[in-house]
């Protein structure tokens, strides 16, 4: 997709914050008709930078309150070590987001449960007996100060 203009910026932050909004009250909240919003909405979507619409749900609502961030060190350094280990954080509901690193650690994982004991089984059923990963550290997160997926644009 060619760069983004000051239009197209706007959509997306008024999107970013409210998802559900029709194209004529976001056509209202960015300054264009209706039918200009609709296709640049559409556009995109179709080029992927909207990926798609997701609610927020409440994580201890949602009886997963628990959030860890797990640190893994793989037993080898191949790219089938890597794609069998992404298959298997692919697979995971647990694991909200997983990175790969530069550094001491491979890959950093947010993973949500409902408590310790569920955590505790996770990494010693899922994780550890994993052929590619060698090594597992769990920080458990005591508090959340910021949390958001909406990105600057």
């Amino acid at each position: 997709m060619s760069e983004l203009d000051k239009l197209d910026r706007k959509i997306l932050a008024t999107l970013q914050h409210d998802g559900r909004l029709t194209n004529h009250e976001l056509a209202e909240r960015v300054g264009l008709s209706a039918s200009q919003c609709s296709r640049r909405r559409s556009r995109l979507e179709r080029a992927g930078v909207i990926r798609g619409y997701h609610a927020v749900v409440d994580k201890q609502a949602a009886g997963v309150a628990t959030i860890s961030m797990v640190s893994i060190t793989m037993a080898t350094h191949t790219a089938d070590n890597a794609r069998h280990f992404a298959e298997l954080v692919a697979g995971c509901p647990e694991v909200l987001e997983a990175h790969s690193l530069t550094g001491e650690m491979d890959y950093l994982l947010k993973i949500v449960s409902a408590d310790l004991k569920s955590l505790s089984t996770f990494i010693n059923t899922v994780l550890l007996p994993h052929a590619s990963v060698a090594n597992v550290k769990t920080a458990i997160v005591l508090d959340t100060l910021k949390e958001t997926s909406t990105i600057p644009v």
